[in-house]
């Protein structure tokens, strides 16, 4: 009986997390239908999608920071690039949405490649500094650019229109947004748990040992940064053809920070934690804070008590919201063999 209990206890353990990413898919899809039933606000449904991708891009930069141990503050210019080139392809060229989309993640991983070349030769702070410098430059162009960009005007989309003739709408975008998150974060765990990951992992502990072990770092530094502006790139798509309307304020190093933050909040190297920690960055004000009776009677107020949060959770669960449970169970387990022994 103890052998078919360990065997099943292995398959738990190696069974691929595919059926809980889609069971978490089809319980999101539900929410526009309660939208509908008035049952849920319209505001929870748009802040959620938000949270949603920002998931997506953080997925991305925390393959970069969790898994091949660079750092970047660049994601909000990338994002940016992503919604501008968007627009102007399916506002101004006409073009369809799925060409569109290619064009919006294929520019941004040249671009990513760049700076991956940059990273052969900095890194640490440096590194982050000078993809802060890349994002700014960004935002300057999205100022400047005005044929393209519009300026400070800001430009404008419409919901995607899908093989030229299914148009989606408010609802259909949200269930769009929904059904990319899970094939992400599918292509996330093969990716992780592939020979490319743990090249990734290796890279990070030792770039010695990982020259040694003969993977070739210059190509995986530069992967890595592809993956990650690719992620971005596609989050950008998204944002722009659900809130339909972009402006360079949004694609700060406020928002690169705030990204950053919900991977360490949510745990790093979790792709549930990533989400997690979107949750709390992004949802948590909007959809809890304000709703507090003296906390959301007060402008600015709710973000404030949400710092004061996110701070305590880095102080208290340095690895992340998402290992709590198991933080628990340590200590529990603990408690229960001081016990017995003592009963002993």
């Amino acid at each position: 009986m103890k052998k078919k209990d360990n065997k099943l206890v292995m398959w738990y353990k190696n069974k691929k997390p595919y059926s809980s990413y889609i069971l978490f898919g089809i319980i999101l899809s539900v929410l526009p239908i309660l939208v509908e039933l008035k049952a849920l606000k319209y505001s929870y449904l748009t802040t959620i999608a938000s949270i949603l991708i920002y998931s997506i891009v953080g997925l991305g930069l925390n393959i970069l920071l969790g898994y091949s141990g660079l750092i970047s503050l660049g994601t909000a210019g990338f994002m940016g690039l992503g919604t501008y080139l968007s627009a102007y392809l399916t506002a101004d060229l006409n073009l369809p949405f799925e060409l569109a989309l290619l064009i919006s993640i294929a520019v941004p991983i040249l671009v990513g490649i760049l700076t991956g070349l940059v990273s052969l030769r900095i890194e640490g702070f440096y590194l982050a500094i000078a993809t802060l410098a890349i994002s700014e430059i960004f935002r300057k162009v999205f100022v400047e650019f005005e044929v393209v960009t519009n300026g400070f005007s800001g430009k404008k989309a419409d919901y995607p229109t899908l093989l030229g003739f299914i148009e989606l709408g408010r609802n259909g975008t949200f269930i769009l947004i929904v059904a990319i998150l899970v094939v992400i974060m599918i292509i996330t765990y093969n990716l992780i748990n592939s020979y490319t990951g743990r090249a990734f992992l290796t890279m990070r502990g030792s770039e010695s040992a990982a020259k040694a072990m003969g993977i070739n770092i210059y190509k995986y530094r530069l992967l890595s940064f592809a993956i990650t502006v690719a992620y971005a790139g596609l989050g950008g798509v998204l944002y722009m053809h659900f809130v339909k309307y972009t402006y360079p304020d949004t694609w700060t190093l406020l928002l690169s920070l705030n990204i950053l933050a919900a991977i360490v909040i949510g745990g790093i190297r979790s792709i549930p934690g990533t989400i997690l920690g979107s949750f709390v960055v992004f949802g948590v004000p909007d959809l809890i804070l304000k709703r507090l009776p003296i906390i959301g009677q007060f402008d600015g107020l709710a973000y404030i008590f949400n710092g004061v949060l996110i701070v305590l959770v880095v102080l208290f669960y340095p690895t992340g919201l998402i290992h709590v449970k198991e933080k628990f169970k340590r200590k529990n387990t603990k408690l229960q063999k001081e016990e017995g022994s003592y009963s002993e």
